[in-house]
């Protein structure tokens, strides 16, 4: 074979490593549910902080009595140590997700899984703190009690049902609703990126 037959045979050649106007079309495609992620989570960071802070007055809006307060602020504590604990770790997430580019496949699949592992950890966040707000519950419905019922002979069984009902119910509402935030606000963006990966993978 002389260098002719060479380069010609070098020319019709099909390279694996030649990316596709396609593919780079399905790659940018990935970008806008990537964005809405990412506006998501800085929206997600403002509540968050908003939220953190409220809970530090609830005291003085309820107008609660002087003795609640060293329990109350307790508990808050350990909350806003929790928050900041998993904020933190968003935070980084965040950050990564800015610094991405959807360039290649690799980076594709790097982002989707980095996005689900990350939509796992939030849902830890939120059972995390389903503790904390059945415990503020109880506080708040406890007060409520002690204002129409005489306390000092223990709960009736009527109202030590419905005190369980209500926390069995908040638990498993509150359980509802984090799957669908999740969902909502992150999942079905991911979702989108997850197609772009399985159109890439059947080329």
């Amino acid at each position: 074979m002389d260098f002719n037959d060479i380069q010609s045979a070098w020319n019709n050649e099909k390279t694996e490593n030649v990316v596709i106007p396609t593919n780079l079309e399905k790659l940018q495609s990935a970008n806008t549910p990537l964005d809405k992620i990412r506006k998501n989570l800085k929206n997600e960071f403002v509540y968050q902080i908003i939220s953190i802070v409220l809970l530090g007055f609830v005291p003085f809006v309820h107008n609660l009595p002087t003795k609640f307060f060293a329990p109350y602020y307790l508990l808050f504590t350990i909350f806003v140590a929790v928050c900041a604990y998993y904020l933190v770790k968003l935070y980084i997430f965040y950050k990564r997700l800015n610094k991405t580019t959807l360039n290649t496949k690799d980076s594709l699949y790097e982002t989707y899984f980095d996005i689900r592992l990350n939509m796992e950890l939030y849902k830890t966040f939120g059972f995390a703190l389903t503790p904390f707000l059945v415990l503020f519950m109880l506080g708040f419905l406890y007060l409520g009690f002690s204002k129409t019922l005489d306390l000092s002979t223990g709960l009736s069984n009527f109202h030590l049902a419905t005190l369980f009902a209500v926390v069995a119910s908040t638990i498993l509402l509150m359980g509802l609703a984090l799957e669908w935030w999740v969902h909502y606000f992150y999942g079905k963006y991911a979702k989108d990126i997850r197609k772009v990966i399985d159109e890439l993978k059947e080329e």
